[in-house]
């Protein structure tokens, strides 16, 4: 287990240092997890306790929000200021997730059914 927990922070690690690198304008957490999935599909499968170990940082995933919910308090009042701008993004942002993933859906239903 303690193998793949360091697998899993080497991939953000490589993702952190890849984004600092090259200035990309993507979270490095989000390209490690794309190498994870890369080096995962290279291997075929997603070996069992590799599965019980992000299970368990699932599990403890309500603990990494105790920051950014602090950061939230601590900035309370810029919130309120950008209270307009900040709730039209989550509206826009919730219908297209919401597009997106019926779209995604029908096409996906379709594809099934015509293979």
């Amino acid at each position: 287990m303690l193998a793949y927990l360091t697998l899993i922070l080497t991939c953000q690690l490589a993702g952190e240092f890849l984004v600092g690198a090259l200035a990309l304008p993507v979270p490095g957490p989000v390209l490690g997890m794309l190498l994870l999935f890369l080096l995962l599909l290279l291997r075929g499968e997603i070996p069992p306790v590799l599965g019980q170990t992000a299970d368990r940082l699932l599990g403890a995933m309500s603990l990494l929000f105790v920051p950014a919910g602090t950061g939230i308090m601590m900035h309370f009042r810029l919130l309120g200021e950008a209270l307009v701008p900040l709730g039209a993004a989550l509206i826009v942002s919730t219908l297209a997730t919401i597009a997106v993933t019926a779209l995604m859906m029908g096409w996906l239903a379709k594809a099934e059914t015509d293979g």
